[in-house]
Formats: C-alpha cells, structure tokens, sequence
C-alpha cells in the first residue's frame, strides 16, 4: 500500500525566474507579431519625426491647464449655441432620405451651373421673358418643388407656434 501524502510542496519561482519567464513570454510574443511590431516603430518614427509625439507629450505635461482652457472655451455663451445646431445639424442629417437629397443637391448643383452661364453671358431679363419662363417644364417642376417645401416649413412653424417672423 502507498503511504499518505503528508505534506505538499509548493514551487514559489524565484524573481529571477520569473523575470526570465517574463522575458521569453516577450520574446515569443515579439516574434509572431514581427510585422506589426515594426510597422507600429514605423508609425511612432514618423510621430515623432513630425513633432506629434512632443506635442502630446507637452499636452500631458500640462494636462490640468490644458484642461481649464478647455473648459472655459465650453463654457463661452457662444459655445453652447454651437453644439445644440451641431447636434440638431446631425438629427436632422439623420432624417433625411439620402436618395431625395442627392436628387435636391443634383438640382442645386445643376442651378447653380445654369447661373453661372447667365452670369458668363451677361444676360438681361425682362419681365415678358420672366413670365414666359412660367411656360418652361424645368421651372414650373422647380417652383411647385419649392411650394411644397414651404408649406411644410408653415405646418411646423404653425404647429410650433412661436413667433418666428
């Protein structure tokens, strides 16, 4: 019969030991990661080659100061107005069906063209050729595109009912 275990022994590695264990961990790690490893020293050169990485070192350095700079910038009254239309800016980019406004900025796009070739020319309009234009399919499509924007721009300020005018 085998005899009872009485006492069980612990290997506690030496600093040493497990400094050595660190290091070959290191080395393992360096080695199948080779490639990244000197694409990464190749970003951090040309960081430091272009002063970026003194300009964050100082930004840390100064950490505190920078920060109250910071914080005194947000809270200029200016400031505040800014990120409300910034972020009202984005909500209603999100709104938007990006088909439609491609088809509103290709008109805006193809107008201003138009404009421009009146411009070169120097054209004159006169009142009969104005009226005239009403004739144009082009046009007619343009003003009843503009009436209904119009009127959705009068259903919400008559919904919201503040005084905006």
């Amino acid at each position: 019969m085998a005899e009872a275990i009485k006492q069980i022994r612990k290997e506690i590695p030496t600093p040493e030991e497990e400094q050595s264990q660190a290091i070959s961990e290191i080395i393992a790690a360096l080695a199948s990661n080779r490639e990244a490893i000197i694409s990464t020293i190749g970003i951090i050169k040309h960081l430091q080659d272009m002063g970026v990485l003194e300009a964050i070192n100082g930004l840390l350095e100064k950490r505190v100061d920078v920060g109250a700079i910071a914080i005194q910038q947000v809270n200029q009254p200016g400031m505040h107005n800014i990120i409300k239309n910034g972020m009202n800016t984005f909500k209603f980019l999100g709104q938007l069906n990006p088909d439609e406004l491609q088809v509103l900025l290709n008109g805006v796009t193809r107008g201003l063209e138009k404009l421009g070739e009146r411009i070169d020319r120097n054209d004159k309009v006169s009142l009969w050729q104005l009226g005239n234009s009403f004739r144009n399919d082009e046009v007619r499509t343009s003003l009843f595109t503009m009436l209904g924007l119009l009127e959705g721009m009068g259903e919400v300020f008559q919904r919201d009912k503040r005084d905006l005018h």
